[in-house]
C-alpha cells in the first residue's frame, strides 16, 4: 500500500470526523494541525445536550440551521476548552469555510486553511484570509488512498466484466463499464 502525503492525512482525519456529524443538510470535518500533530478534531453538530438534526430535523432559520455548531468553530473551541493555542496552527477542512467560520478562524491565529471542496466560497471570506496572510488551499481528498478494500472491490469488478463477456455481451456492451473502472480505479486488468 502506497503511503498517503501529509495533507491526505489530515484531510481523510477531516473526512472521518464528518462521518460523526448530524447535520443532514451538510457533513463537515475539521482538524487542527500543529508541527505535523492533531492537536483538535470537529464535526458540525449540535451542542452537547441539545437535540440533533438527525432526530428532530434542522432548525432553519434565514435559510441556515441554527441548531448547530460549525466543524471548524468546533475544533476551535475544543482547543479553548483545554487550553490548546491555535495561533500559527494549521486548519484541515472537508468543505470551504463559511463567512462566520472564517473570521473565527483569523481570529484563532490559523495560518494555513486547507480545504476539500468548494461550498458556497464566499468572495468575502477570500479577501478576509487574503487581508489576515492566511494561506488557503485546495487538496482535493482522494477517497481511494484510504479504501482499504479497494483491491478486493477491483477483483469482484473485473470478475463481473468477465462474466459478461462469458454471457455473451459485446465489447461494445462492456466497454462503458470498462472506462468506468479505469475512472474509480485508475486502471483496469483482466482479470
Amino acid at each position: 500500500m502506497e503511503r498517503i502525503t501529509w495533507d491526505q492525512f489530515f484531510m481523510a482525519q477531516s473526512h472521518l470526523l464528518a462521518l460523526r456529524s448530524t447535520c443532514t443538510r451538510l457533513a463537515v470535518g475539521a482538524t487542527i494541525v500543529r508541527e505535523k500533530r492533531i492537536i483538535a478534531g470537529g464535526y458540525n453538530g449540535s451542542i452537547s445536550g441539545d437535540e440533533h438534526c438527525i432526530e428532530q430535523g434542522c432548525y432553519v432559520i434565514d435559510n441556515h440551521c441554527v441548531r448547530t455548531v460549525h466543524a471548524e468553530v468546533n475544533a476551535l473551541l475544543q482547543c479553548a476548552k483545554y487550553g490548546t493555542p491555535t495561533n500559527g496552527a494549521d486548519l484541515y477542512v472537508t468543505h470551504f469555510p463559511c463567512l462566520p467560520c472564517t473570521k473565527s478562524i483569523i481570529q484563532a491565529g490559523i495560518k494555513n486553511v486547507y480545504y476539500a471542496e468548494s461550498y458556497k466560497n464566499n468572495p468575502y471570506a477570500l479577501e478576509l484570509f487574503e487581508k489576515a496572510n492566511v494561506n488557503v488551499v485546495h487538496i482535493p481528498f482522494d477517497e481511494a488512498k484510504i479504501d482499504f478494500l479497494k483491491e478486493d472491490k477491483l477483483a469482484l469488478t473485473l470478475e463481473m466484466l468477465n462474466k459478461l463477456r462469458s454471457l455473451g455481451a459485446s465489447n461494445e456492451e462492456i466497454a462503458p463499464f470498462e472506462k468506468k473502472v479505469t475512472e474509480l480505479f485508475g486502471k483496469l486488468v483482466e482479470a
